[in-house]
């Protein structure tokens, strides 16, 4: 009855938080991601969340979006959630996807080269022009650090390294010839590979990086026990709606796990073995 009485107390003063959904956005399943949040939204009220948004906000920076205040839910990459995002953000779940180079609440990342390019294995690659799509991307740069930090020589690999914005842009670079490699998270790679076959022409699959805990969802870092019960009972009421059976699949959804914020130590420890091999920065 407490929980009624608050939400209610919530709506009269006509409070709604923030939801963002950006990390695999990609204009081809923005519909059937407006979709899903409309699941959830529904889910979390049932839960006797009040301050629910309607519509995911498209405007703020995923990283920004983190930071406010009246965050009710995002999701975003596992580095800033260790890192810029630690102590800032709490972890509700993560989603599980069905595209290969993922394992239940684990993916990894492609290592793209050009179709062309000569490299039969990760050394082959020393020399060689490099895409990232941000430092503070476990997919596209932590993970492409680690695998090649072994090959490097004095703190270098790349002749070059090129920040592209997305990961996206970083195939599309690798496909022009404007560099010979880049990590593609491997969700991104599949919906690409959907929605978008000529972007992959011309390029091929070298390696996969070692794997590591998905792109978690995540709240405000003052949620409360309470809260963040109520959101994974809304995920799980959601995961299991048939009616939004269609949406989960345009966005390659399959369940979702709920795993210790510990877990994710596994992307520090990344880190960490490439910085004690000699290779902090990708370079």
């Amino acid at each position: 009855m407490a929980a009624r009485v608050q939400s209610k107390a919530v709506r009269a003063t006509g409070e709604t938080g923030v939801a963002s959904l950006a990390m695999y956005d990609l204009p081809e399943v923005r519909a059937a991601t407006d979709a899903w949040w409309r699941g959830l939204a529904a889910a979390f009220r049932r839960e006797g969340i009040a301050e629910v948004p309607d519509r995911l906000d498209r405007k703020t920076g995923h990283h920004e979006v983190c930071l406010r205040s009246d965050l009710l839910f995002a999701q975003t990459c596992g580095y800033p959630l260790t890192h810029a995002l630690a102590g800032r953000v709490a972890l509700v779940a993560t989603p599980c996807y069905a595209a290969e180079g993922c394992a239940g609440a684990s993916y990894c990342s492609f290592i793209v080269v050009a179709d062309g390019n000569p490299a039969t294995a990760i050394a082959d690659l020393r020399g060689a022009r490099c895409a990232v799509n941000a430092s503070d991307s476990q997919s596209g740069y932590s993970a492409l650090r680690a695998a090649v930090a072994q090959h490097a020589r004095d703190g270098r690999f790349f002749s070059a390294v090129t920040v592209s914005g997305s990961h996206v842009a970083s195939l599309q670079l690798v496909a022009a010839g404007t560099v010979d490699v880049a990590a593609i998270d491997c969700v991104t790679y599949a919906l690409v590979a959907r929605h978008r076959p000529a972007a992959l022409e011309g390029t091929r699959v070298l390696a996969r990086t070692m794997p590591a805990p998905g792109l978690p969802y995540v709240t405000r870092g003052d949620a409360g026990d309470d809260r963040i019960a109520r959101l994974r009972a809304g995920l799980q009421r959601a995961f299991a709606d048939p009616q939004l059976e269609p949406a989960r699949a345009a966005l390659l959804l399959t369940a979702v796990a709920v795993l210790p914020l510990a877990a994710y130590d596994r992307i520090i420890a990344i880190e960490k073995d490439a910085v004690a091999a000699g290779y902090p920065t990708v370079a």
